[in-house]
């Protein structure tokens, strides 16, 4: 029996054209979103709306511009994605063709064409503090509001579903990561036994989401910050200490 499609429920049609093309039942699909199955019932059922992280992730299996139609209901700007996919219409590839101009001094050197497949990636409005200053105290980032989005390669993010934007408080992570920057992080790579001399997001339920760099000497789990004014922190056998996700980059805004 079809899902009963109530008024202005236009995702609904969306979403089921979706999950549909891709062969996929609900179990599966939600899995795929990094959601329950439960949640995508209500979706497909128009009980409630996707939130902005899953508009943002349906987006990224879509293609062409369907992908553009999730991605604007999960509050990209439209001038911004026209910018990204501007219309071809001799062309049918799923992703548009970039000109890339090749900068530097010397000879002019011709311009290369290649074709880039883009993922959006939402930015939470939820900080992650460094040694010396509190991150916000959020545990589910699932549930965090979502401020702005960045389009990247795809290769630049091996899981996209797991991967969210966090801006960053303090100057525990000078010269390396400053205050202001945002930091890309993926939760699904939270085993400490790979996590080794990485920058990761761990979470304590005193100083919040904090950003070190993550350190393990003879059994011992560290929390080093770049800047030596601030001394590592123990993590022990502290239960209230969590490692939230890995930390695959970061931007900083130019000022």
């Amino acid at each position: 029996m079809p899902a009963r499609i109530t008024p202005g429920s236009d995702w609904v049609v969306k979403i089921l054209g979706l999950r549909k093309r891709m062969g996929l039942n609900q179990s599966e699909f939600a899995d795929r979103l990094d959601y329950s199955a439960m949640a995508l019932s209500r979706w497909e059922s128009g009980r409630h709306e996707p939130t902005s992280r899953a508009y943002l992730q349906m987006g990224n299996l879509a293609q062409g511009k369907e992908s553009t139609w999730f991605w604007t209901r999960a509050g990209m700007n439209t001038s911004d994605l026209a910018r990204m996919f501007p219309e071809r219409p001799q062309k049918k590839a799923h992703f548009p063709d970039f000109e890339i101009a090749v900068a530097g001094a010397g000879k002019k050197r011709r311009a290369s064409r290649i074709k880039t497949k883009l993922v959006a990636l939402p930015v939470l409005t939820v900080h992650v503090g460094t040694p010396g200053a509190p991150g916000d105290q959020v545990l589910d980032l699932d549930r965090a509001e979502v401020s702005e989005t960045i389009a990247v390669p795809a290769r630049w993010c091996a899981n996209p579903q797991t991967t969210n934007c966090l801006p960053v408080r303090g100057s525990g992570m000078i010269p390396l990561i400053h205050d202001s920057d945002i930091v890309v992080m993926d939760y699904s790579q939270h085993d400490a036994t790979d996590l080794n001399g990485q920058i990761i997001v761990a979470w304590n339920r005193t100083s919040g989401l904090t950003l070190s760099r993550f350190v393990m000497v003879e059994g011992v789990r560290l929390l080093e910050s770049e800047n030596r004014d601030y001394k590592p922190i123990s993590m022990g056998r502290d239960r209230n200490w969590r490692i939230i996700g890995k930390v695959l980059w970061w931007i900083r805004n130019p000022r």
